[in-house]
């Protein structure tokens, strides 16, 4: 992970505040706002909508972006410089506000107003790699299949494997014969390959897998196969790139769910993001 030479306070910033942080805590932007404006030469943008804030962006000028927002913000912003393959180039600050921070304090940028627009003033640019999946989409942190938690109304409840061993159970015992687990109601089943070797295949399934970039060009991956009557061992790897397929399958990727989709490839990108974080580990 690469570090570079402490900002300049003459800095431009371009200070892109997210508007659900503007209603849901108005004092900590008023507070990141006069903090950074004390500090360096700002231009303040309140985006409406998605449309605005990418604009915002995309006209930043030799301004160095600051985002005010939550997780969601931060994704967002990084999706957009991704898709305009500026990403790498680009030494992008936060300063998270809003209810989801979990994410960029993963990341290493303080959770605080006043600590994260120091950070933006005073701190060191750092590199993070990332995970970019076949459909150009951007993972900063953890991404998870199935997603976690389960929807409501999704009736993975119902259908958890401890529930279908023991309604099997009971069936044996009752008459003649189990009755056979309609299509689609099994444990999830997926394949999973890191790097072109299958970890775990159709026939294993699993209650859960995990990928998390892990710093160096490469991926960590677990794999929780189900167990019946004993905890089972993860299955653990790590690799440059992971393809999970199988039937139609959710994931949940930083603070976004996705799919359902048959097959997704992620790839870890080393180095592509340039993130803003405090002068010390």
């Amino acid at each position: 992970m690469a570090e570079v030479a402490t900002f300049a306070t003459s800095d431009q910033l371009l200070v892109v505040i997210d508007p659900v942080a503007r209603h849901t805590d108005g004092e900590s932007v008023r507070i990141a706002k006069d903090v950074l404006s004390a500090g360096a030469a700002t231009k303040v943008c309140l985006p409406e909508g998605p449309e605005e804030f990418a604009r915002a962006l995309q006209r930043r000028g030799s301004r160095r972006p600051v985002v005010v927002g939550d997780d969601r913000a931060l994704v967002r912003a990084v999706s957009l410089l991704h898709r305009q393959r500026e990403l790498a180039g680009c030494a992008l600050s936060v300063v998270p506000v809003g209810a989801a921070l979990s994410l960029a304090g993963t990341l290493g940028v303080p959770t605080g107003a006043v600590a994260a627009a120091r950070a933006v003033l005073e701190g060191v640019e750092r590199r993070r790699d990332v995970l970019v999946d076949d459909s150009d989409g951007v993972v900063l942190g953890a991404l998870r299949i199935p997603p976690l938690p389960p929807s409501a109304d999704s009736g993975e409840l119902e259908e958890r494997p401890w529930r279908r061993t023991y309604h099997s159970l009971v069936r044996t015992l009752v008459p003649a014969r189990p009755a056979p687990v309609p299509p689609g109601l099994g444990p999830t089943r997926l394949r999973v390959e890191v790097d072109g070797v299958t970890l775990v295949d159709l026939d294993q399934p699993v209650d859960g897998v995990s990928v998390t970039p892990h710093g160096s060009g490469t991926a960590s991956v677990e794999v929780r196969p189900v167990a019946v009557g004993a905890e089972a061992v993860p299955l653990l790897a790590r690799g440059r790139r992971v393809t999970v397929s199988g039937a139609d399958f959710r994931y949940r990727a930083d603070a976004t769910d996705a799919g359902p989709v048959r097959r997704r490839t992620w790839t870890v990108w080393q180095n592509a993001l340039s993130l803003v974080l405090p002068d010390h580990p």
